[in-house]
């Protein structure tokens, strides 16, 4: 499982990303001039401010008037006036800059990330001297660490700096440098052009940001100045960096009494006290404790041994080459996403953005901010299937920070209780609607179920951990208030239903007798969205025993709901009414978020939906940007269709190159296999690694259903470590398309259900801890399930009478 090079990085998207979730690094690994550029995820420009628009409450009544009288056209403009201004943006934070006094000229060059570590490293011979770079950002330690050896002594000698796009300034502090800035009060997105599109204010109180740079040098000579450190003649040298902002994560505000210095100095010193050995080792035990816990093999070992040799090809050659026809390069592709995730959201953290953590433009592609009408919920979808529920907490606990921005908008803006989020959110958890008071089209700019859609995360982590206590205290307020938004929000169609109004299909249109508009009433993933939110809640209410009478007021409301509609060509319609679309083969299919990642829609439940769904997908096609393309691999996983997912796999791994044209409706991945829009974004390296996942095992029905969607091409393999709902862990072997050994851990008490057409001879391996047999054949029931008790600790295993 590495991604590798046999030369150097030109463009960032060929660099090697290294995160512990706060700082991150993309490892460019230049023989003469190495690039590792920065981030820090708290590095954001401007600062909290009022962005409620009061003006929106008085407005709204005109554009639902329109909307009624079906002058959508017109009810576009309108909606213009319930705008906010633009979210801030993601910075980078800067580069460190090695400079080796022994010139570009070098053999032998090896660049590599291996992901079971976390450790990316440079490898080159000048001479007979063998030099090597080892990168990796520490966990437990808080800084990006650099390790520069060779094979004979007294061989290195280079010069280190920083640098940044941003103001700065840099001085030193003893051995150490040290570089200091303010974050611009403004950037504008970069789909805007604007005369001064980067805004500078000291008197703001915008954030102060600072990195550290400290390097022990085992032998040799070490001067530090203004312009860099420098080492002469060293045996080996290892070097830390440390990045703070002053950014108040339980306020969620600048705060001008952070003391940065002390915090870097802090961060680096503690480091020190590591030898470099037991510094790594801290790092890779923190990082394989939670990259360990999961495994996939895609066919046996005679494929894996014909295929070996697609191991020693540099990444980009072996994507170019074989893409989803080389099984490895569909696991990497899975574990790549875990990396990823693991890279750049941990406890404590903020939530995994746009490009995840690693950025290194000033203006980054649409801000690289909290895109909420998919993509941020995209970056967690693997979170807890894959076993990494740790990591779901930074975008838990950033739902928080928008609820309570949230209900201060709901009430301005639209007279209504509970909170809102729309279509984009920031580091200061903007709530607002976007779109510069006007500026926006309401098809991306306006879309107020931003916080609807996230509550299904704090609802699904309660479904796989079981943890009453956190539904009580965290999950439940939250999806109560989304719920009070909801019952304000909605409106009655003049024929006893209710409906959205204004309501966009994001960033989609659709067409009227005068011209394309987005806004309407009722657009399908609104009535979705909700629909599930009033379920869930309703189970949440019923599993605590609270509130009797709202959930009485929620059953009524939800009974009343436009009913889903299915249109002309059989396809689940996009919108109330059967509007003909502006782009058949448009990049999102919000229509279909019932389906996956939500579970209102089920071939058990609603079989007729289900299938003019699993038509609208058809319609879609199968191209897409690469997000695009990492949504329909868990659609048609969810139609358990494996060969049409595999396919989507297939074309996500196409290769684009990054000196090439952006085709920006047709996507891939880059040559380090980040996920290709194009340009970056992480959602889609997340959405592969979710979507196999579900190819392999479902969970979302009250029974685990084990490779549900497997593709022909996958006739054996096996996977350990994901997670059901319901706190259960699986290990599974499979061969010939058929489950035959599946382990079941158990994290909670319960009712383990495995549907089966055969039956299973069942074995209780684990035994309070011990290991003991306990066996029992198990035979499917009527509904094809089969059924036992499973205890905290224990694990029982299933060998299927194949």
């Amino acid at each position: 499982m590495k991604i590798q090079f046999q030369k150097p990085a030109v463009y960032w998207v060929q660099a090697l990303p290294v995160g512990n979730g706060r700082l991150g690094g993309m490892v460019f690994g230049g023989i003469e001039k190495e690039r590792i550029a920065l981030n820090e995820d708290t590095l954001w420009s401007g600062y909290a401010r009022d962005w409620n628009n009061p003006d929106a409450r008085q407005a709204l009544p005109q554009v639902r008037e329109l909307i009624a009288q079906q002058r959508y056209v017109e009810a576009d403009e309108v909606t213009k006036q319930l705008m906010g201004p633009y979210t801030q943006s993601y910075l980078p934070f800067g580069d460190l800059q090695i400079t080796m006094e022994h010139g570009q000229l070098g053999k032998q060059y090896h660049r590599q990330l291996e992901l079971s570590t976390g450790i990316a490293s440079v490898s080159y011979v000048i001479g007979d001297v063998y030099f090597e770079r080892q990168v990796f950002a520490s966990g437990p330690d808080g800084v990006l660490v650099v390790r520069l050896t060779a094979s004979e002594p007294g061989q290195i000698s280079f010069r280190a700096r920083l640098d940044s796009q941003l103001r700065h300034t840099v001085d030193v502090d003893g051995n150490d440098l040290l570089l200091h800035g303010k974050a611009p009060v403004h950037v504008e997105p970069s789909y805007r052009d604007a005369a001064q599109p980067v805004q500078y204010d000291d008197t703001a109180p915008v954030l102060n940001y600072s990195g550290r740079l400290a390097i022990h040098a085992e032998g040799g000579v070490m001067t530090t100045a203004a312009t860099g450190i420098t080492v002469h003649n060293a045996d080996a040298v290892t070097l830390y960096v440390s990045a703070a902002t002053s950014f108040d994560a339980v306020q969620g505000k600048h705060d001008p009494a952070r003391d940065l210095l002390a915090i870097t100095a802090e961060h680096s010193h503690h480091a020190q006290h590591y030898a470099y050995d037991e510094l790594k080792q801290r790092h890779m035990d923190d990082h394989g404790k939670l990259y360990n816990r999961v495994d996939l093999k895609l066919g046996d070992g005679s494929v894996h041994a014909h295929l070996s040799t697609n191991e020693q090809l540099s990444t980009d050659e072996r994507i170019a080459t074989y893409g989803a026809d080389d099984p490895g390069l569909v696991e990497l592709l899975f574990h790549y996403g875990r990396y990823l995730l693991l890279g750049s959201s941990r406890p404590g953290t903020q939530p995994a953005n746009l490009q995840g953590i690693w950025n290194e433009d000033t203006r980054a592609p649409w801000s690289s901010n909290y895109t909420l009408n998919i993509n941020a919920e995209m970056n967690y979808w693997p979170a807890e299937v894959c076993n990494m529920a740790e990591l779901h907490q930074p975008l838990l606990q950033f739902i928080g920070r928008l609820a309570d921005n949230g209900r201060e908008t709901a009430r301005v803006n639209y007279g209504a209780r509970g909170w809102v989020a729309h279509h984009n959110a920031d580091l200061w958890a903007q709530s607002a609607p976007v779109g510069g008071y006007g500026d926006g089209d309401p098809v991306w700019a306006f879309w107020p179920l931003g916080g609807v859609w996230l509550t299904q995360h704090v609802w699904e982590h309660y479904t796989f951990s079981g943890d009453r206590e956190y539904l009580r205290d965290t999950a439940y307020p939250l999806m109560r208030d989304a719920v009070l938004f909801c019952l304000d929000w909605l409106v009655e169609d003049g024929e006893g239903r209710l409906v959205t109004a204004p309501s966009t299909s994001p960033e989609h249109k659709f067409l009227t007798p005068t011209g394309y508009a987005a806004t309407s009433a009722a657009a399908t993933m609104d009535i979705s969205l909700i629909g599930e939110l009033f379920q869930q809640y309703t189970q949440a209410a019923q599993v605590l025993g609270l509130d009797d009478e709202l959930v009485a007021t929620v059953q009524t409301a939800a009974e009343r709901l436009l009913p889903l509609q299915i249109g002309a060509q059989g396809q689940l319609q996009e919108w109330s009414q059967d509007f003909q679309e502006e782009d058949q083969h448009h990049r999102h299919v919000s229509h279909l978020v019932g389906v996956y990642p939500g579970r209102l829609l089920t071939a058990e439940t609603t079989p007729e939906l289900f299938a003019a769904a699993r038509r609208s997908l058809e319609l879609r096609g199968d191209g897409g940007t690469g997000w695009s393309l990492g949504w329909k691999i868990g659609l048609w996983a969810r139609f358990r269709d494996g060969d049409r997912a595999y396919a989507l796999i297939s074309n996500l791994l196409t290769l684009v190159r990054p000196d090439g044209p952006h085709q920006h409706e047709r996507g891939g991945v880059y040559p380090n296999l980040f996920d290709a829009h194009p340009p970056f974004q992480i959602d889609g390296n997340f959405a592969a690694t979710a979507g196999i996942a579900e190819m392999l095992m479902q969970s979302h029905l009250g029974w685990i259903e084990l490779l549900p969607a497997l593709p022909t091409r996958w006739s054996s393999g096996s996977f350990r470590g994901l997670r059901a709902r319901g706190g259960i862990e699986l290990d599974l072997i499979w061969k010939e398309h058929k489950p035959v050994q599946l382990t079941v851990h158990a994290t909670r008490s319960g009712t383990c259900r495995i549907r089966s057409i055969t039956a299973a001879q069942l074995t209780q391996t684990l035994i309070q801890g011990k290991q003991e047999e306990q066996s029992e054949q198990l035979i499917p029931d009527a509904d094809g399930l089969l059924t036992f008790k499973v205890e905290t600790g224990n694990s029982y295993q299933l060998d299927f009478q194949n």
